[in-house]
């Protein structure tokens, strides 16, 4: 009879450091990883788009303008255990038992992964957070160690870890997303003859009230006198 496949393995949620090539590949570090010992209760996973809702003098409403997209987030928590009542994440290979993980120990290697300042690239490092179909790429932009659990002596036993991740896109990455004629990034455009000011700024922004804004920028002393083959440059939206 054959046997019936095991279904529901368990997976452990896994930080791994990565370093992203300017050119906008991820290399995996897999030498400094941690695994969690618990997964976590829940995850928390958000999405949000900046507008830009200026207003002009006099005008009752304003309708809100496409700015871009913000960073993703993602907040969980995990716990730490050094009881022993939590089995390691990682066993001894050859099954003999070894004493309960020190909580201060794991603490630093999960710094190690998140937290801790990379020489070479003088800065923290970036982290890949994997567990089912959860696969996110980000850096760590808050962590809180709460210790619930001491020895007599007073060295923690347990503790809960919650951290917080914003996402990261190289260079490379964001302009293969955004699309090019987007408010978003700068514009550089030549001048036709007919072309005025306000209508540029509705052809780029959908919006000809920023015309003042880019005659500042652009040191124009009167935005009615554009000449054609003149350049002007058109900011990104604040």
């Amino acid at each position: 009879m054959a046997t019936a496949p095991a279904f529901g393995q368990k997976t452990l949620l896994t930080l791994t450091r990565v370093y992203v090539r300017p050119e906008g590949t991820v290399q995996i570090d897999s030498g400094v990883t941690f695994t969690a010992m618990v997964n976590p209760a829940e995850i928390s996973h958000d999405h949000s788009i900046r507008y830009n809702t200026r207003r002009t003098l006099g005008q009752v409403g304003s309708d809100a303008k496409f700015s871009a997209m913000n960073p993703d987030k993602l907040k969980f928590s995990m716990v730490l255990d050094g009881t022993g009542v939590v089995p390691p994440a990682t066993p001894s290979a050859n099954g003999a038992s070894t004493p309960p993980p020190d909580v201060q120990t794991l603490l630093t290697q999960l710094y190690q992964v998140v937290y801790s300042y990379v020489s070479t690239k003088h800065e923290p490092g970036h982290v890949r957070v994997l567990w089912g179909t959860i696969i996110f790429f980000g850096r760590l932009d808050s962590l809180s160690v709460r210790y619930t659990l001491f020895k007599p002596s007073g060295a923690p036993l347990r503790a809960r870890v919650e951290m917080g991740f914003i996402g990261t896109m190289s260079k490379s990455e964001g302009e293969l997303i955004s699309n090019k004629s987007s408010p978003d990034l700068s514009h550089s455009v030549l001048v036709k003859e007919g072309d005025t000011l306000p209508l540029l700024c509705d052809r780029i922004y959908s919006d000809s009230s920023y015309y003042p804004d880019v005659a500042r920028f652009n040191g124009l002393a009167d935005f009615r006198s554009l000449k054609p083959g003149q350049r002007l440059h058109f900011p990104p939206l604040g």
